[in-house]
């Protein structure tokens, strides 16, 4: 009769057999990432610069003060055009500007008096979007920069496979991919950050659009109310 033993190795001795992978901290992996970290970390970094210093001239353009039109109302009724201008340069908003333009030109036919509103309008949208084609640029550009340093990290970890020959192992091929992965991973993130800040900006824009134009048509009826 044949009898089989049974070994028991202890936990301890397993654990120590396959040592499991030590933990890395952010910095380290966006070591391991090389040169292309660096465009990346710019972009990221003037990306919150631009979020941030819009979403302050964006919040300041959609102050809306209820008094502004009534007033405006009562001095052209009253003839007081000049108080009307001052009150516009004292306001200082997008849509003060705009009815200011459009005060400019009472006396001229209704049409002229639309454009020079319209072309101002431009101008002040114009103002309000600067940056956010960065922020689109980035959006783009940013997971592609990423998936270059990847591909250019799997170039090196399959040239060192074959460099190292006949000592090659699974362990060569795996410290250069997950390398090569960190890129795509963070231009991913800075992407995603960028396209996110981009729609919301957008989003901003277009409700100061909207006072403008309603703004203009308030300005425009008071125009056309019989004397």
């Amino acid at each position: 009769m044949i009898q089989t033993d049974t070994i028991t190795y202890p936990a301890a001795e397993v654990v120590a057999a396959n040592p499991a992978a030590g933990e890395l901290s952010v910095w380290e992996l966006a070591l391991q990432g090389g040169w292309i970290m660096i465009p990346l970390a710019i972009l990221s970094i003037i990306s919150i610069y631009i979020f941030v210093e819009r979403c302050v001239v964006i919040e300041r353009a959609r102050r809306d003060d209820d008094s502004f039109m009534k007033r405006i109302k009562d001095y052209i009724h009253d003839g007081e055009i000049d108080s009307a201008r001052h009150l516009c340069a004292a306001t200082d908003t997008p849509y003060a500007r705009l009815i200011q333009k459009g005060i400019s030109r009472i006396g001229r036919p209704m049409q002229d008096v639309l454009v020079a509103i319209e072309n101002t309008g431009n101008i002040e949208i114009a103002k309000l979007e600067k940056g956010l084609a960065w922020l689109a640029t980035t959006a783009a550009g940013a997971p592609m920069l990423g998936f270059l340093g990847t591909v250019v990290g799997m170039v090196k970890a399959f040239y060192n496979l074959a460099a190292a020959g006949t000592a090659a192992n699974i362990a060569v091929l795996a410290d250069g991919i997950y390398a090569a992965l960190v890129t795509t991973v963070a231009g991913l993130i800075v992407g995603i950050i960028a396209l996110f800040a981009y729609n919301y900006l957008t989003a901003r824009v277009n409700k100061v659009m909207n006072l403008l134009e309603r703004k203009t048509m308030e300005f425009m009826d008071l125009l056309n109310e019989p004397a």
